[in-house]
């Protein structure tokens, strides 16, 4: 036998493919994490959870006509909660929100009534004013540099001083007259604060602008131009505007869309009430930035949904309401907002270190 055949090299075949051995839990974890990443996805298990709660601590709860007063009492929240949230996402506060609810309602009130002119053109009237004011929040943020907290806090105790003040210049008193009996009233009623018989409930038209609200901004920030570049000056404003974002643009009309908010809830204060307190709206901002909060949206602006407040706003419904079914002292109320604003707040950051964890 010669040296060359013993010298011949092996050939070393690769064993034939098999199953491949996976670990069950690896892909449930996956899947878990996936889920848990998204903005919404805690909210709603929280909001179930306290529905679940009301529900077997407070009887009353399981009527009908009780969900629909929840729902409107979420609907007026979540209207305001919406473009609140749209905001934060791109990174800013308005602290002034809620006065500039009642300086709307206070604009269009007062306006028809002492011109004795058709109450359309205070509601016009009050639409622009509104603008204006988040026209000028935005752009003093965004010319000055300072933060939004600061110009929002300022632009807060100018409206809530200007509406006392002129509200007692113009009337005598601290609320505007009735102008249930203007032109106008009833047409305008119908748009802003009128019910519809479902099944035997009343349930407030409020519902379905909130519902359709949030729906668009779903839309805007997940299939448009103008979504990408909300998330965009959010995340970093510099190196949006470095690749081609309109970074004043999108700020600024951010303010914007927040002032129509402010007007259309003050719409519906005016046209349900027929009458407004001036110094109402105090601490109201702080509940609509808290249920942006708890729906998912981070402080530090770039991530967020408009879903997510959805279900924030019915929390905070569900408790004031839930409350006074359970025939609870009302006091409660805040303390159960603190409680889920900072279960939300731990749970966000938890959920975002267990997302990006290898």
């Amino acid at each position: 036998m010669s040296m060359a055949q013993h010298a011949e090299p092996a050939v070393n075949t690769p064993p034939a493919p098999g199953p491949e051995e996976t670990d069950g839990r690896t892909v449930q974890r996956t899947l878990t994490l996936r889920a848990l990443a998204r903005p919404d996805v805690g909210v709603f298990l929280g909001a179930a959870a306290v529905y679940v709660f009301f529900l077997i601590s407070a009887p009353p709860v399981r009527d009908a006509g009780s969900m629909a007063n929840i729902l409107y009492q979420s609907s007026t929240l979540g209207i305001m909660t919406v473009p609140v949230a749209l905001l934060m996402i791109g990174g800013e506060f308005d602290l002034s929100a809620g006065v500039a609810v009642i300086t709307s309602a206070l604009t269009a009130s007062m306006l028809s009534y002492q011109l004795t002119m058709n109450v359309w053109v205070g509601v016009l009237a009050a639409l622009l004013v509104s603008l204006g004011i988040g026209f000028l929040n935005g752009w003093l943020v965004v010319k000055t540099g300072l933060p939004s907290f600061l110009v929002t806090l300022g632009s807060f105790l100018i409206l809530q001083g200007v509406n006392l003040a002129v509200t007692k210049l113009v009337t005598g008193n601290v609320a505007t007259d009735d102008i249930s009996d203007m032109d106008g009233f009833n047409s305008a009623k119908k748009v802003f604060a009128s019910s519809f018989d479902i099944g035997g409930v009343q349930v407030k038209i409020t519902i379905f602008w909130w519902l359709l609200f949030a729906a668009i901004a779903t839309w805007v920030l997940l299939r448009t131009k103008y979504g990408n570049w909300t998330f965009a000056v959010g995340g970093n404003k510099d190196s949006s505007r470095a690749v081609g974002v309109p970074v004043a643009f999108s700020k600024i009309s951010l303010f914007m869309l927040v002032g129509f908010g402010a007007w259309f809830v003050g719409m519906h204060n005016l046209f349900s009430f027929n009458t407004v307190q001036s110094g109402e709206g105090v601490g109201q901002e702080l509940i609509y930035i808290s249920a942006a909060v708890i729906g998912g949206c981070l402080l530090t602006g770039g991530a967020g949904s408009a879903i997510g407040p959805v279900f924030g706003a019915f929390m905070f419904g569900m408790v004031q309401q839930g409350i006074v079914y359970a025939n609870w002292n009302p006091d409660w109320f805040k303390a159960f907002l603190g409680v889920m604003l900072l279960g939300a707040v731990l749970i966000n950051q938890w959920v975002q270190r267990t997302a990006t964890r290898r």
